[in-house]
């Protein structure tokens, strides 16, 4: 698993604050190789949480630079599992960038509500 490591993050070089660089180190390793084909597969998965996290990455970055950092994912993933002894439980709860701005909004518009000493039915706004 260290091999894996190794070859599927960022090699950050740093020299007084400066970025010198921070690519992926060339070399092929037969557990980076499965990790990234089970990435590339996780990418096209529906409403799973690492494809959720595989969409959000290539969405800003592109396919590719996705597919490494899902393979990465997975191998903190496996090298807890295997570490801990405990079985993967993907985080259930976490909101996402729509549920957080969906919730700041709702959040405002009572504020607003409150402030004009209005109740939430009188707007047709209903409180969960």
């Amino acid at each position: 698993m260290v091999g894996a490591h190794r070859r599927c993050c960022l090699n950050n070089k740093i020299s007084g604050g400066k970025v010198l660089s921070n690519k992926i180190p060339k070399g092929s390793n037969r557990l980076k190789i499965g990790l990234r084909n089970a990435a590339n597969a996780i990418g096209n998965l529906k409403d799973t949480h690492l494809s959720d996290f595989f969409k959000r990455v290539a969405y800003r970055r592109g396919r590719t630079p996705a597919v490494s950092a899902t393979a990465r994912k997975l191998a903190v993933i496996i090298w807890n599992m295997i570490t801990k002894k405990t079985a993967y439980a993907p985080p259930t709860e976490y909101l996402f960038l729509d549920q957080k701005r969906k919730a700041k909004v709702i959040n405002t518009m009572k504020r607003n509500i409150a402030k004009l000493d209005l109740k939430p039915e009188d707007v047709g706004f209903v409180i969960n």
